[in-house]
This record gives structure tokens, sequence and C-alpha cells, in this order.
């Protein structure tokens, strides 16, 4: 609530805020993204399941601990509460996976640069980089919405 003690120190929504949450929101994803390979990699290995089953379960472990850090962390000035923050927080991040399989999918299948070197770019370079910024503006305007923020692209 705008306005009240608890928000005395966050009026200001300029480049200073946005460069902390940018930093949080990064840190909070390094440590998912860890989570997500790390989990992947013993799935795929020692634990022996299919690529798809493993991915999936990794990937939701991965949600879980971005979930959980940016909750304690980068946003714990919002106080999110009830199921809808995790749920809208899942579909944020699909859609941030959904935007890096569409460069892969663009790129591979559509301008046909098929070469590993390509797949990489396009998914794990350019699908990130497109992905982070959906998931950053998600994030902060949709989960862990702040009253003068709701919508807002520059906060």
């Amino acid at each position: 609530m705008v306005g009240t003690r608890a928000w005395a120190g966050r009026r200001d929504h300029g480049p200073r805020t946005t460069r902390r949450e940018l930093l949080g929101f990064a840190t909070v994803g390094l440590l998912a993204y860890a989570v997500d390979l790390a989990l992947f990699t013993w799935l795929r290995g020692p634990a022996a399941l299919g690529p798809l089953t493993a991915k999936a379960l990794s990937f939701v472990a991965g949600c879980a601990v971005a979930y959980a850090g940016n909750a304690l962390g980068t946003y714990r000035h919002t106080r999110p509460r009830g199921l809808r923050p995790c749920a809208v927080f899942l579909a944020v991040n699909a859609a941030g996976a959904a935007v890096q399989l569409l460069c892969l999918t663009v790129s591979h299948y559509g301008l046909g640069f098929t070469s590993r070197r390509a797949d990489i770019v396009s998914g794990a370079g350019i699908g990130m980089a497109l992905a982070t910024a959906v998931r950053f503006w998600g994030t902060r305007t949709l989960v862990f919405r702040t009253e003068g923020r709701v919508g807002s692209w520059t906060g």
C-alpha cells in the first residue's frame, strides 16, 4: 500500500530501484538455472529418465527455487499470499520457455540454421535474453506487483 510506513522507502521507482531488482532477479535466476541444469543432468544420467520427463521435472524445480528466491529476496517487500502468485509465476516462466523454444524453432526450421552453434546462439543466446526480459516483466508486474506498478513497463 503506497503511503504506509512499509512503503515509505519504496516510493522511488527510478533507475536505482530497477537496478537493484535486476541484480536480485539475475542472482536468483542464476541459482534457479544451476538447480535446473544439475537436476536435469542427474535425472538423465544416474536416474535414467527420458529427456522430456527429466526436463519437465527440472523446470518445475528451477521455478520453485526462482519463486522462493524472488519472494524471500528480490520482492520480499510485496508479501505475496496464496496460490495465485505461484500459479502466475509458473505461467510467466512457461511463457519465457515458450519464447526460448520459439526462437530456436524459427532459427532451426524457419531460417534453416541447423548447426549446433546456430542452435546454441538462437536458443541459449537470443532466446534466453528475450525469455529473461519476458520473465522479468511478468515477475515484477504480474506476480510481485505493487499498487503503483500494476501493468507498467517502466515501474
